[in-house]
């Protein structure tokens, strides 16, 4: 045997693999030996037998003579029990393996099956001596290297590169008997191993470690190359179907995980509250486990194998967590349901975080394949909280209720920073807002079943919104005590703007609650009527929330105006006192200041809203005063009006900001009215009062159209050479019933109006005709005008219908009134031909106290009170007094 080996190393020798050396230290040589690559019967190969030189002549020697040994020994072995050249060359490949891996210095995971050179020479000329095909070589080293991986680690290249090599030499007629039956088993033990190794795969190849998912990729490549080997299908005719064997591992291996999961943090023990905090932290690493299967190990698998490993994982660990929490919320619904339990902050807390991270693991079912999504044990989990969500909303109402408790408390009424509210604002908005965000991460999936959540919830901060409105309001009433005017008004500006802050906010819960998407789902389920109740009860809410708001503010300018009010009266007594040799501007100037002072106080600490709210007040108030003031001076001079009218003007610029503060539009109605008319109205003389009564008639006139009041026909025609107008009464229709019988007795008064434009003019009236709502009267009465009489607009024509009454005064049926400018013009019909052209004209009557128009009560005062003023206004009471009577 040792001139076998001496032999070798002189036939390496003589081919030029060395260059020195004797048949003495062939031993020292056999170390050395360098097989050229192109003559290694190990195809493909190159890189795997790679060898080195050595540097240790006593290393080299102990290779050589082991190697030699392991010879004898496998060639003694084979003379006894007359084994095969395959199965020789297997046990020395064996054992060769096993050594040289022992003796790897770097990891052993990386070993690339690199030998020696000795033992390479050796299986070289040991397969060239037995004759062995390239086929049987790569089908031994496949046997070889795939049992040794069954207990070291080794690099999943080399596995791979063995199955190609099978691959590309394989000729299935070459592969017989033993061979056959041995190359099976190494096919079944090796994917036995591997599919082991799959359902371990979270333990023996993490994705903390990038290394282990290299050679797990490796692992699985060399899976899926093998199942679709012809070698493969031919000697394991039964195993075709991997991915059912691949889909078995990982759901045991998964299933496994899981309930290792469960024994690591035993969600079984301790109290409720206890076991739902552990299944959280179970909830969690579920979710990371599915994250993790996603991410990495789905990639992995469909590239390799052609394995949707996520979707095989996440079914699995959804219905094993679906089952433990569904247990376990029935626990905490029994609690809940008795009367003396109450959810406790802390559990309230734990069953939301149980709740998120549900979603969280619910919300991974996207990435499943649509027919896997529909049916999951998760679908409908969040009916297992709605007992809880409605205790939690109660906790969660408590504890803002309590935060805007002392949040007020600890208030000191100053402007936070730049803002223009307090801190208490800032609190209680940050309270809403994180209710608020707490809600939108729950995302509730059933809109329609969202429906009561978002009623509660919009409730809640209403109520949370009105109460601190309310502790504010309360707080300043308290303080304003003692404070100065500057100190006072700038706490209100405070109170003030913090009721607005939480206004505003809370302005923003029909997007921020989705209140379209609640409708919308209420609708799909309820129809019409489902919408409706949506609308109706959340913007109610909303509704009722913003005038209670509306009144804590209006409360707290009702403050501010009031202690305004002493300043503001003396200012405008100033005004009404100040002698007619004072301007306007001198007599206006003391009020002027004081708003000026205030305004800038206003303007530093209200929000624009705000602003126009306590502006508007103040116009309204100022208003007011005014108009008592004129009451309290009724009948004085021209002049007084004039000056309040000058001052009215002012406040009206001064609090329109030239289009900053208040609108004109706005300012210009209301009282602003009724003071207008008042000082225009005084500022006119008698006569002037009359005739814009009467303008004011013929407008009247104009409106009406039907009235219960019946209606007159007449005609009327002016002759210009003779300046007369002449009136021919028709008749009358539907006149009211004053009489006990159900009937009257109508008669017509015809005037020329007003008096002092026709002084000469006498009233003219008709005959009476008895009982009869439809009197007919076919008379003729007529008055001499003049041009320029009824060139005026208010000259008019006024047709008093009454009832006769020979016992007692006659009762008003109504009147109507006619412009001479309708019938007095040149070029109307002349008389002769007035019964033939002239088309009659109808006129609605009407009724009206004459007290009620304020003209009548300007008449009325001492200093009107003269010549035909008296008369009228004597004949307008004895109308008004008969209207009493009926």
């Amino acid at each position: 045997m040792g001139r076998y080996f001496k032999q070798i190393a002189k036939s390496v020798r003589s081919n030029g693999s060395a260059s020195s050396g004797s048949e003495e230290n062939a031993d020292d040589f056999l170390g050395c030996i360098n097989v050229p690559l192109n003559e290694c019967p190990i195809v493909g190969y190159d890189t795997w037998f790679k060898l080195e030189p050595r540097s240790s002549t006593s290393k080299v020697q102990g290779e050589c003579h082991l190697i030699l040994k392991l010879f004898t020994n496998q060639r003694d072995t084979a003379s006894s029990k007359t084994d095969s050249n395959v199965s020789i060359h297997k046990k020395l490949l064996s054992q060769i393996v096993e050594y040289e891996h022992a003796h790897v210095k770097r990891e052993p995971y990386n070993w690339n099956g690199q030998v020696c050179p000795a033992a390479c020479t050796v299986l070289t000329h040991h397969a060239v001596q037995t004759d062995l095909s390239p086929l049987q070589q790569a089908v031994i080293r496949w046997q070889c290297y795939s049992s040794h991986h069954r207990t070291q680690r080794l690099c999943y290249s080399l596995l791979l590169r063995l199955l190609r090599t099978i691959d590309a030499e394989w000729d299935p007629s070459a592969v017989r008997g033993e061979l056959e039956r041995q190359l099976s088993d190494s096919f079944r033990l090796y994917t036995e191993h591997c599919l082991c190794l799959m359902k371990n795969m979270r333990q023996v190849f993490p994705c903390s470690s990038a290394a282990a998912i290299a050679r797990y990729e490796l692992m699985l490549r060399g899976v899926g190359y093998m199942q679709n080997m012809p070698a493969f299908q031919t000697v394991c005719p039964l195993r075709h179907d991997l991915h059912l064997d691949i889909t078995t591992a990982v759901k045991k291996g998964t299933a496994e995980w899981y309930e290792s999961l469960i024994a690591q943090f035993k969600p079984e023990d301790g109290t409720l509250e206890e076991q739902l905090k552990k299944l959280v932290q179970v909830v969690d690493a579920v979710c990371a486990d599915v994250q993790r299967a996603q991410n990495v190990y789905n990639k992995l698998f469909y590239s390799t194998v052609k394995e949707d490993f996520f979707s095989i994982s996440y079914r699995q660990l959804e219905k094993q967590v679906a089952d433990d929490v569904n247990v376990a919320m029935e626990r905490v619904c029994g609690t809940l349901e008795q009367e003396s339990s109450r959810l406790t902050q802390a559990m309230g807390e734990t069953i939301f975080e149980l709740f998120m991270s549900l979603k969280i693991l619910n919300g991974f079912r996207e990435f499943l394949p649509l027919k896997d999504a529909k049916m999951l044990a998760l679908t409908g989990s969040h009916n297992w909280f709605k007992s809880s969500i409605h205790r939690w909303l109660e906790i969660v109402h408590e504890r803002s209720c309590d935060r805007i408790r002392n949040a007020v408390e600890t208030d000191k009424l100053e402007r936070a920073q730049q803002a223009k509210h307090s801190s208490s604002a800032v609190e209680v908005v940050t309270c809403l807002s994180q209710v608020r965000e707490m809600w939108l991460q729950l995302a509730w999936p059933d809109s329609a079943g969202a429906f009561i959540f978002v009623t509660r919830l919009t409730d809640n901060f209403c109520s949370e919104a009105v109460c601190y409105s309310e502790m504010i309001t309360r707080k300043i009433e308290r303080n304003q005590l003692g404070q100065d005017h500057k100190s006072f008004t700038v706490q209100l500006c405070v109170g003030l703007n913090n009721t607005e802050h939480a206004r505003v906010f809370l302005g923003h819960l029909p997007r921020d609650l989705d209140w379209q998407g609640v409708e919308r789902a209420m609708e799909e389920s309820c129809g019409a009527e489902g919408k409706e109740q949506v609308y109706k009860a959340l913007n109610g809410q909303l509704v009722n929330m913003d005038l209670d708001l509306q009144r804590e503010a209006t409360r707290l300018i009702t403050l501010l105006t009031d202690k305004m009010q002493p300043e503001l009266r003396r200012y405008i007594q100033h005004i009404s006192l100040s002698p007619d040799s004072i301007n306007n501007d001198d007599a206006v100037s003391p009020l002027m200041k004081y708003l000026q002072d205030t305004m800038a106080i206003l303007t530093e600490n209200l929000v624009k809203e705000n602003l126009t709210r306590v502006l508007q007040s103040l116009w309204e108030l100022l208003l007011r005063m005014i108009l008592d003031a004129i009451a309290e001076n009724a009948g004085v001079q021209v002049e007084f009006y004039n000056r309040f009218q000058y001052t009215v003007e002012t406040l009206l610029q001064f609090l329109h900001v030239k289009g900053e503060g208040l609108s004109l539009e706005d300012m210009k109605s209301g009282d602003y009215k009724v003071l207008d008319e008042e000082l225009r109205m005084n500022k006119c003389s008698s006569f002037e009062l009359i005739e814009q009564y009467y303008l004011e008639k013929i407008s009247h006139q104009k409106t009406l159209k039907h009235t219960r009041y019946g209606r007159i026909s007449l005609k009327c025609y002016y002759e210009a050479p003779e300046q007369r107008l002449t009136v021919e009464i028709l008749h009358a229709a539907d006149i009211i019933a004053l009489d006990a019988n159900g009937l009257s007795d109508p008669f017509v008064i015809v005037e020329l109006c007003p008096h002092h434009l026709f002084p000469a003019a006498k009233s003219q009236r008709t005959q009476v005709k008895l009982k009869t709502l439809h009197p007919v009267f076919d008379e003729l009465f007529h008055f001499h005008v003049s041009p320029e009489q009824y060139r005026h607009r208010y000259a008019c024509l006024t047709f008093t219908v009454m009832d006769y009454d020979w016992l007692s005064t006659n009762d008003f049926a109504g009147e109507a009134v006619a412009p001479l400018s309708d019938f007095c013009w040149p070029g109307r019909p002349s008389a002769s031909a007035a019964g033939k052209s002239v088309q009659p004209v109808i006129l609605h009557l009407s009724r009206s106290k004459p007290s009620e128009k304020p003209i009548m009560r300007m008449l009325g005062r001492p200093r009107r009170r003269q010549g035909r003023l008296r008369s009228l206004s004597r004949r307008l009471k004895e109308i008004e007094k008969s209207m009493e009577e009926e």
